[in-house]
């Protein structure tokens, strides 16, 4: 075991999200490492907290506050059981310490603030698996993320997704 890490995973509860939330604990985590959701709400959402944290994101929330509703809606998050039971199991079974960081804003320009902000070591996020229209079109946060950040970036394709 080495030092340990701090790894971030793109969180949105889709289902490519939560396949890489999966191949994270599977294939990456390890004991001692420190596991950070990272959610990027649209700037239009307006919940509570967001007025307090807009400019610079949420302080870690710890897995224990996260798993409770109320806390969640302070942040405008909706609670994902299959979610919270992957983090408990990770922090269970790999000894791994998970929080949660909230930010509002642009996904792509947000993901990678939070690799300067947390001093991530890794960040690894799901593909939507556009194709190459859309992705041209409609942007890839994964694309901009892989280009743009400062740390390995891990994109995980979804279960169904065709392999190039």
């Amino acid at each position: 075991m080495g030092k340990a890490r701090t790894v971030g995973i793109g969180m949105d509860y889709s289902p490519t999200s939560k396949s890489a939330l999966r191949w994270t604990i599977e294939n990456l985590i390890e004991p001692g490492d420190l596991l950070v959701v990272v959610h990027v709400l649209s700037s239009k959402s307006d919940p509570t907290n967001k007025k307090l944290f807009e400019d610079t994101g949420s302080p870690l929330v710890p897995l224990e506050e996260f798993k409770d509703i109320n806390v969640c809606k302070k942040y405008g998050l909706i609670p994902d059981p299959e979610v919270l039971d992957l983090l408990h199991t990770a922090s269970r079974t790999k000894a791994a310490k998970v929080v949660a960081k909230i930010y509002w804003g642009d996904a792509r320009e947000k993901l990678c603030d939070c690799v300067q902000d947390l001093k991530l070591d890794s960040l690894v996020l799901g593909s939507r698996g556009l194709g190459a229209i859309k992705r041209v079109l409609l942007g890839s946060v994964s694309n901009y993320v892989v280009q743009n950040a400062v740390c390995p970036v891990t994109v995980v394709k979804g279960p169904n997704m065709p392999r190039p």
